[in-house]
């Protein structure tokens, strides 16, 4: 049990709602495993309450803010400052304490990536196919572009929105690697080709756990990798689809993990090591209850 006194720290998260979140397993275990004088904790904001919560935190003197859902792109506004990557994204999970009020960091995106590369799936090179066209889906064929990825196709139902998750990525790489399909026009995609899809929609998210963007077997037999940015459930229909068909699955923890590491190295200005890291991944999964892997 840590030592709370006049030296401690807070950071937390604000979102609504934040009651099903984890990131308290990752800070609390890395402050603890480290000695940090730092405790995280959730706060739940409710609609219309998020500039004052901001404004509210710094005066607080609270170190850093992590940000979730509905606020991600709301929040900027009350930011002092914002980092070229949120700004690219325009999306904010990060907020760090700076002269005058908060800059925002998007660190999903750097977790992603770090949990693609530690789970041995490369983006450089890839034909990448994103299930979604809202702001993780878009965020998600940014990065895509920036490692390099030989081609996005964005599928979603409104194919509009998804052409405009196109041009975004296209514009923001200054060049044509990403188009939009609606999902049933998967079997236009060459026969010969395989992909990795990422799935960036809610679809399949408990309590609805049978359910997934795209049911038919032909779609999965086109992943060689599927990789669900949904963690709750550990498996979701999504993941089991594309196993079924001869491809590998992943799902989000690794992804909330890695961005939960960043933003702690970005509040305290430490690095975490390998082993922590673990640490804190097992501290996750054990509250969630899952199987140590």
């Amino acid at each position: 049990m840590m030592n709370i006194d006049g030296h401690t720290r807070t950071c937390g998260l604000i979102g609504n709602p934040v009651e099903h979140t984890m990131s308290p397993a990752i800070h609390n275990t890395l402050a603890k495993a480290m000695g940090e004088n730092l405790v995280y904790v959730p706060f739940h904001v409710p609609e219309g309450c998020l500039g004052a919560a901001v404004e509210g935190a710094y005066g607080l003197n609270l170190l850093g803010l992590n940000v979730t859902v509905p606020y991600k792109s709301q929040v900027i506004p009350f930011l002092k400052e914002l980092d070229p990557l949120a700004e690219t994204i325009g999306a904010v999970n990060t907020l760090v304490r700076a002269e005058g009020g908060y800059k925002g960091y998007n660190t999903d995106m750097p977790g992603l990536y770090r949990a693609m590369c530690e789970d041995g799936v490369p983006l450089e090179g890839e034909k990448v196919l994103i299930l979604g066209a809202g702001g993780v889906a878009r965020a998600v064929g940014i990065l895509a572009a920036q490692k390099n990825a030989a081609e996005i196709i964005f599928l979603n139902r409104t194919v509009e929105r998804a052409a405009r998750a196109a041009e975004e990525v296209n514009a923001a790489k200054g060049g044509n690697i990403a188009k939009a399909l609606s999902p049933a026009d998967y079997a236009l995609l060459p026969k010969e080709d395989k992909y990795l899809v990422i799935q960036a929609t809610n679809v399949g998210m408990y309590p609805n756990t049978d359910e997934a963007v795209i049911e038919e077997a032909a779609f999965y037999e086109k992943a060689h990798t599927g990789y669900d940015l949904i963690f709750n459930p550990a498996e979701t229909k999504f993941m089991k689809l594309v196993k079924e068909n001869g491809g590998r699955a992943y799902n989000g923890l690794k992804m909330l993990l890695y961005q939960g590491i960043i933003a702690y190295e970005l509040w305290t200005g430490r690095q975490v090591d390998e082993p922590l890291v673990q640490t804190a991944y097992a501290e996750m999964r054990r509250a969630m209850n899952l199987p140590m892997a």
